[in-house]
């Protein structure tokens, strides 16, 4: 069991009806599972008082509603479900495939990207395609998941001057993370492809294909394909 006296993990006040778990100062595989097993366990236990939860990387954010609840109680909730916490997490989480039309018809920057690392097109590819990423945090936006950690050789810092629109589904890079665009947005990553999956869609159950703690891989796709599974090129500003 996760002890209270570990002195890594903290509750400290976030807002007036706001509380943040911090699970440690590192980011990995096991602390990302511990932080998805509090946000079921706390589901359930404060199951009509909660408003949100967010969970990031090592932290996790407890928002309720204070007509229903108070601090004290939510603290003692909190504190309860840490104590409840096994360090024999399943660190696994659920695999989700997604596909990837690699190009540089669909990823503007894989060229420069390649070149900068002194590889092809097709290494990059093979090097993103080939890793398994986990679901570190969602945000930003719904549905943007911040994937790690991508092989270092194709680490790309990101972009001097952001764009001013970046399409639905854009895959791309930065330092050694990378994600995919839910939505048209601005943003100053690297772009490398698309993916036709919808990151975030409020009329569909769940919302979202991925939650944190999940697993994800890309499956490299040709055009075709790409079309056929809806997937639209969009314009890049």
């Amino acid at each position: 069991m996760i002890s209270m006296a570990d002195n890594s993990i903290r509750i400290e006040i976030a807002g007036e009806n706001a509380l943040i778990i911090y699970f440690g100062e590192k980011t990995d595989p096991s602390v990302s599972a511990r932080v998805q097993q509090a946000v079921t366990i706390l589901e359930t236990e404060l199951n009509g008082k909660l408003i949100d939860m967010v969970p990031s990387y090592a932290s996790l954010l407890v928002i309720y509603d204070q007509l229903a609840t108070d601090h004290l109680e939510v603290r003692s909730t909190i504190r309860k479900v840490l104590n409840q916490l096994s360090d024999a997490v399943n660190a696994e989480g659920n695999l989700v495939i997604l596909p990837a039309y690699y190009s540089s018809e669909s990823g503007p920057d894989l060229d420069a990207l390649a070149q900068r690392a002194g590889l092809s097109a097709d290494e990059v590819i093979k090097l993103h395609s080939e890793m398994e990423y986990r679901v570190y945090a969602i945000g930003f936006a719904p549905g943007f998941a911040y994937l790690g950690e991508v092989d270092e050789r194709i680490a790309a810092p990101r972009l001097s001057t952001p764009r001013m629109k970046v399409p639905r589904g854009a895959i791309a890079i930065a330092d050694r993370q990378t994600a995919v665009y839910p939505a048209i947005s601005p943003g100053g990553w690297n772009l490398i492809g698309l993916c036709p999956t919808r990151m975030f869609d409020p009329e569909a159950k769940p919302t979202m294909p991925v939650q944190v703690g999940d697993r994800i891989k890309f499956n490299p796709i040709g055009r075709d394909e790409f079309f056929s599974l809806g997937g639209e090129l969009g314009e890049i500003k």
